[in-house]
């Protein structure tokens, strides 16, 4: 029986956080909720906050990291990320005094997983997705914040059983939407969010490839909605039948105690 499971808890742009692993040990990626809502969602899916063995970080904005500092002081887990976002950690104040962090150069085990840090192109100080090989030789990756597909993001993304990829927005609302047109092109840029129309084309590549889970993630709440972004993706997968050749599914802004088994 698989063991290789995930628990997407958060994903929005107000908020992320996702869990690999089992009932007893994983790993967290991003903490962009406060503590209390963590452990709200961890008890809806039947975890307990001690299951958290090392915290992922993928970059510092505000909806990946709200509540890492008040998690690390009361549980004293171990933050893992690369070089730049540590460091921009450290000197905005975003994490306890006396947290253990530890970078993540190549290859790092934890709770049994192996986990690989990517660059994503993002306008953070430094991004990246993360590769996870679990102890019975599943592979998943999850990607979210990037402008655009990068020659990294796609060789990181091969190969996986199951990806988590960003679909963070519709074109048309973005266009007719309310935000001022200096966050619409931020958002647009090789360095802002990737597009329902272009994580469909990823998602065609993969699918070409082997890959035959996906779940999309990072969703705008203002821009987008799972029934579009679904839509989409299942347009460009015209000539393969979902549920049969692919499984796809969005994640909750919130869970409700889903988990996927991989």
């Amino acid at each position: 029986m698989s063991v290789a499971r995930v628990y997407p808890l958060f994903s929005s742009s107000k908020g992320n956080a996702t869990f690999f692993g089992s009932k007893k040990s994983g790993i967290l990626i991003d903490v962009g909720v406060s503590f209390k809502k963590l452990t709200q969602a961890m008890h809806d899916c039947d975890l307990d906050i001690s299951a958290i063995k090392g915290v992922f970080i993928t970059h510092e904005h505000s909806d990946h990291v709200k509540g890492l500092k008040i998690l690390t002081k009361n549980t004293g887990v171990t933050i893992y990320g690369q070089g730049k976002t540590l460091r921009a950690l450290i000197d905005n104040d975003l994490i306890h005094s006396s947290s253990q962090i530890l970078e993540v150069n190549s290859a790092v085990n934890v709770a049994g997983m192996e986990i690989t840090a990517f660059d994503t192109p993002h306008d953070s100080t430094q991004s990246c997705g993360y590769r996870i090989k679990t102890e019975d030789g599943k592979i998943c990756a999850l990607c979210t914040d990037l402008g655009h597909v990068t020659k990294t993001v796609e060789e990181n993304l091969h190969g996986c059983d199951l990806v988590l990829i960003e679909a963070n927005y519709d074109e048309q609302m973005l266009s007719l939407g309310s935000y001022p047109p200096y966050v619409k092109n931020r958002i647009r840029s090789k360095y802002g969010h990737l597009s329902n129309k272009s994580c469909a084309e990823q998602i065609y590549k993969l699918i070409q490839t082997g890959t035959t889970r996906f779940i999309l993630s990072h969703l705008s709440q203002e821009n987008n909605t799972a029934d579009i972004a679904e839509g989409v993706v299942a347009s460009r997968l015209e000539q393969f039948q979902r549920n049969r050749d692919y499984i796809l599914q969005t994640a909750p802004v919130q869970t409700k105690g889903e988990m996927v088994v991989f």
